[in-house]
């Protein structure tokens, strides 16, 4: 065993009996790099990657090019430093997920700040759901730059038709912005939920996402 073995498994051993507690942000990327770079002082490379991309927030948002523009980073570990954001957002989405049922604005807020999580750019969903306020599907509706987010009425009233839904919530996240509805989200709320009457679907809520806080829309008697 040479002395990198020995030094992974007393990580190995410590997290184990602690978890991440007493782990800096450098150890914990250190320690997930185990899993993707079996020959290398990962310690060296973690430094690296931080130093490179700010924080370990930076490194785990970074894509996967320029993750692997960072010398000793490979295709193993991009997938493996890309993943992690996608699988917790997606653990969080499906613990918050309502069963069945929406019964209030509260209900999907949650949901989707949980989906919104590790997301720096805009993003819209709509949430689609029964005459009994079921949910059909969430779907993504838009992805773009930061501030420039473009969402068509057009196609969430076609894909309202096409999933025979009754009832719709919209969200999206402004990320590193204020929580506040901007002119724009406000004219496009009101334009949505009249082009939504004419096909006799209702627009339940608008709900924006800035980090772990969200505003509804309804709530605040913008709908």
């Amino acid at each position: 065993m040479g002395t990198h073995d020995g030094h992974r498994q007393r990580m190995k051993e410590r997290y184990a009996q602690t978890g991440l507690e007493g782990f800096s942000d450098l150890n914990a990327l250190e320690f997930l790099l185990f899993y993707a770079v079996p020959r290398r002082d990962t310690n060296e490379l973690a430094h690296e990657l931080v130093e490179r991309f700010g924080s370990l927030t930076g490194v785990l948002e970074a894509d996967m090019d320029e993750l692997r523009s960072v010398k000793g980073i490979g295709d193993n570990a991009a997938t493996l430093l890309s993943l992690v954001p996608q699988i917790s957002r997606r653990y969080m989405e499906r613990k918050t997920l309502p069963q069945k049922k929406i019964r209030n604005s509260t209900d999907a807020a949650q949901y989707f700040v949980s989906k919104f999580a590790y997301e720096y750019k805009e993003v819209a969903y709509a949430m689609f759901l029964d005459t009994k306020h079921c949910i059909i599907c969430t779907k993504e509706m838009s992805r773009g730059v930061i501030n420039g987010l473009e969402l068509s009425v057009r196609s969430l009233v076609e894909a309202c038709l096409k999933l025979h839904a009754q009832a719709v919530i919209i969200a999206h996240n402004h990320p590193n912005a204020r929580l506040e509805p901007s002119s724009e989200d406000e004219y496009f709320t009101t334009s949505l939920k009249k082009s939504l009457f004419l096909v006799d679907v209702e627009l339940l809520d608008h709900i924006i996402v800035s980090g772990n806080e969200y505003i509804s829309l309804k709530k605040i008697g913008l709908m």
